[in-house]
């Protein structure tokens, strides 16, 4: 301890940088890990699983940002997040921790894996919302685990807003029940944590809309009040696209990372990151995206 003190201000620096806690968080739309009507291998097939060639690029585009925790959207039911768990663990990357989200929406579930316990796991299946007069329920719910590190109880909120496809004449691309559904998502982070500034928790996922729209705005403030702020995240040529919508040739962001006020002075390197490595363009639709936390131990 002696020998401690008498060191140079530059190693006491980096002994404290070394005591620091990293977690990285991610999260990614695995698109339709389930069985479903869809095109494989240039054929239409219906109540068909997700083809293996995805699934081997998914696993290579997980390993290649290896997450401590991963947000899944479009997951299907236990089994399927058991199959990714198992085979991510015979190619050398582990996440004995696991929980899927069975609501409303019988299909696409949201889930995650982590390598870390959870502390808590909360199921919140039952998010009201009325829409056009009628009770409903926001339709994936949402998945809250909670995690303990060095700067107490972090929390991530994981959900999959409502898509653009509709059948309704009244709400052209779901975007009022899109809405409606971030509203009460907000909400319900609130009920958990009334002042945000003092909460550490990052609500990720696929949100289904561009930044300026209304349900994103929706899920960033009450009021006045500052509920979190949308990480910038690039990728490595300094794009931010995270979905492709490959029929019209055109790109999007819609999938997000919303940390807390209280947690943000610990985001490394002042902003998230779009992973575009290997797998990434044959896994899915869309790319996901992670953040580093540093948390150091709380004096």
């Amino acid at each position: 301890m002696k020998s401690l003190l008498r060191a140079s201000p530059l190693l006491l620096f980096l002994c404290l940088v070394a005591l620091a806690q990293a977690i990285t968080v991610g999260t990614y739309n695995v698109a339709n890990y389930l069985v479903t009507d869809r095109m494989a291998e240039g054929t239409y097939r219906q109540a068909y699983p997700k083809p293996e060639s995805e699934k081997i690029a998914l696993r290579r585009a997980i390993a290649g940002f290896a997450p401590d925790v991963l947000a899944l959207q479009e997951m299907g039911k236990p089994e399927f997040l058991a199959e990714l768990q198992r085979d991510l663990q015979a190619e050398g990357l582990d996440y004995p921790h696991a929980f899927v989200l069975e609501a409303a929406d019988a299909d696409r579930h949201v889930a995650v894996l982590s390598k870390l316990p959870f502390k808590e796991v909360h199921r919140h299946t039952q998010v009201p919302i009325e829409l056009f007069g009628q009770p409903d329920v926001v339709k994936r719910g949402v998945l809250e685990v909670v995690l303990a590190t060095e700067q107490g109880d972090l929390s991530l909120f994981v959900i999959h807003l409502k898509s653009r496809r509709t059948e309704r004449p009244d709400d052209p691309q779901g975007e009022t029940q899109r809405t409606l559904e971030a509203t009460a998502v907000r909400d319900l982070v609130l009920a958990r944590f009334p002042d945000p500034a003092q909460a550490k928790f990052i609500v990720a996922g696929d949100w289904n809309d561009v930044r300026t729209s209304k349900p994103v705005r929706a899920l960033q403030k009450r009021g006045k009040l500052d509920v979190g702020e949308l990480l910038r995240a690039t990728d490595s040529r300094g794009e931010t696209w995270t979905h492709a919508y490959y029929r019209e040739d055109s790109y999007s962001r819609i999938d997000y990372l919303m940390v807390s006020p209280g947690l943000r002075p610990f985001v490394a390197n002042d902003a998230a990151v779009v992973h575009d490595g290997e797998g990434v363009r044959t896994a899915s639709d869309h790319r996901p995206v992670y953040v580093k936390l540093k948390l150091e131990p709380a004096k």
